[in-house]
């Protein structure tokens, strides 16, 4: 059993709760580690249609816990992203489901960059989103160079870079970092809608366009049509398309299995 994160599935969601309010869910090495085998799990299980990601308690996620290493010890940042954070962040995005950001609260460094992995990301209108790293003459990592400026632009990704700016709900909204945001109260009732959706949705083609979306932005238009034409012959195979057809000529609702 996982120490320091929630792991549960109910009706088709898996959600992975980060579980270290007491230090705002800072990542130590076991959390990462505890954090790679929960997205594992929640791949392989085929009653798994969507992944909710959020933190315990006030905060989201507060990034790298500073005071879990020791400051005299000389410490191999390359060897921690390659071991702890990027197969997070690569769980993620090859994830043939999707992964939803219940950002409850702060998230900080590679707090903010596992919120920005997310395909899309609720927050409560108390969640602030922060690239931290520079006050700590560090730089982005953990997917945030990919993520910010595909999402705001080159300009705007390098203000919040180089600034360490705190944005909140609502201006995250207006630039695009979230997708929605909601009253503290109502942010279960929010991811409970999207959740509901994609439950029920065709999981098969939904994680086919997360492919495709993931390959359209160091592709060209020409490789794209080629990409579109391999995923659709996938997707016009599989037993969702037949329901979705049946379904639309005996006028009812598809009753989609995810396969």
């Amino acid at each position: 059993m996982p120490e320091f994160l929630n792991y549960k599935v109910e009706n088709g969601v898996a959600t992975i709760e980060l579980a270290r309010p007491d230090v705002y869910n800072a990542l130590n090495d076991q959390l990462t580690y505890e954090l790679q085998d929960a997205l594992k799990d929640a791949k392989r299980d085929d009653a798994v249609r969507v992944v909710v990601l959020t933190g315990q308690g006030k905060a989201f996620c507060s990034g790298q816990d500073l005071k879990s290493s020791d400051p005299s010890e000389k410490r191999s940042f390359i060897d921690s992203l390659y071991k702890r954070y990027n197969p997070i962040i690569r769980a993620m995005r090859n994830m043939p489901k999707p992964v939803l950001c219940r950002l409850n609260g702060v998230a900080a460094g590679a707090g903010c960059s596992l919120a920005l992995a997310c395909d899309l990301i609720i927050a409560s209108e108390n969640a602030m989103l922060t690239e931290v790293f520079v006050n700590i003459g560090l730089v982005l990592d953990s997917g945030s160079s990919y993520f910010l400026p595909r999402l705001v632009g080159s300009a705007k990704a390098f203000e919040l870079a180089t600034m360490g700016s705190r944005v909140k709900a609502d201006e995250a909204l207006k630039i695009g970092l979230v997708n929605k945001v909601v009253p503290h109260d109502q942010l279960d009732e929010a991811v409970g809608e999207y959740t509901a959706y994609y439950a029920a949705a065709p999981t098969r083609a939904i994680g086919l366009m997360k492919k495709m979306l993931n390959k359209s932005g160091s592709s060209s238009l020409d490789e794209m049509l080629d990409y579109e034409a391999y995923c659709q012959e996938i997707a016009g195979n599989s037993e969702d398309y037949k329901e979705g057809v049946a379904a639309f000529l005996e006028k009812r609702k598809p009753r989609f299995k995810g396969n």
